[in-house]
């Protein structure tokens, strides 16, 4: 395992103009990272989970235009793709490090998803940290913190699963840049182990509809 952690260099290409620019860069700098967490970590999710996980890393290749803002390494039990199924990501915006566990809209039984983690309701406000945090929208870096949800807030965002057609709904840990780049690479990979460990009911949840 080579992985250095990450630098402000990784973070900054998010400001470079220009789709061919801004990509030639991310394949330079944190594409080889990318893979590498992906080698390393889906082992690890297999046996967290109990379900054979394969490393996703985003190509962006349907892009046409406009640079991507953010990007990650997926994991999931399928080694064609991972949008249709619950999943892990790891992945940078430029403000921050993100690890999630994400169901998003492609997700065909959602609503079977959303039942289930409000049957569990309670066991999923009780296990998760107050520090991680929640995300309706995989394409915004917006979240709301754990610690801010009551019960009430946390079902209206379960239900939402099921309701809206393109809900989505993803859960993790966030880690700011200036926090991230002077992380080295052993704390960081502990760190990321963590929340996986963290997350993983959720997903075990996910997988039992």
């Amino acid at each position: 395992m080579t992985f250095s952690g990450f630098t402000n260099e990784d973070f900054d290409l998010f400001k470079i103009e220009g789709l061919e620019q801004r990509m030639e860069a991310l394949i330079h700098t944190v594409r080889p990272k990318l893979d590498e967490l992906g080698s390393y970590f889906a082992p690890s999710l297999t046996a967290l989970t109990g379900q054979e996980m394969f490393a996703h890393v985003a190509k962006h290749a349907r892009r046409t235009k406009n640079p991507p803002k953010d990007t990650w390494v997926a994991f999931a039990n399928n080694a064609r793709g991972y949008k249709m199924l619950p999943h892990f990501q790891i992945g940078l915006w430029e403000s921050h490090l993100f690890i999630w566990f994400a169901v998003i809209y492609e997700c065909p039984y959602k609503e079977e998803i959303s039942k289930n983690f409000i049957t569990n309701i309670e066991q999923i406000n009780r296990t998760i940290p107050a520090d991680f945090v929640w995300s309706k929208d995989h394409m915004k870096p917006e979240v709301i913190g754990h610690k801010q949800l009551g019960q009430a807030e946390l079902k209206t965002l379960l239900e939402r699963l099921n309701t809206v057609k393109k809900a989505e709904i993803l859960c993790g840990y966030q880690i700011p840049r200036s926090i991230a780049v002077e992380m080295n690479s052993e704390a960081l990979l502990k760190q990321i182990q963590f929340v996986f460990e963290t997350l993983s009911p959720l997903y075990k949840l996910s997988a039992a509809h």
